[in-house]
């Protein structure tokens, strides 16, 4: 996969830090900035998804009677389990 060079600002207090963490684990630092890149869009998706489900349960909230079908459909499927 190619890379592309960019340019990010950054305090020389934090820069500072990511050198310092980046050689005490034998790591580049671009490395650790990729990885965080990563984790952060990961994490920011994790977020939406959540939202959405959530937006989704508000719009259309569980009924009791959906919820006790739920849960008799899982006994049959799951007989070993104690509900």
């Amino acid at each position: 996969m190619s890379k592309t060079v960019i340019q990010v600002p950054m305090d020389k207090e934090l820069l500072d830090e990511l050198d310092n963490f980046s050689s005490s684990i034998n790591k580049s630092r671009a490395e650790i900035i990729r990885q965080a890149c990563r984790k952060f869009i990961k994490e920011m998706e994790e977020e939406r998804l959540d939202r959405l489900y959530q937006e989704g349960y508000r719009r259309i909230p569980e009924t009791t009677e959906m919820a006790e079908s739920q849960v008799s459909m899982l006994k049959d499927i799951l007989p070993e389990e104690k509900w």
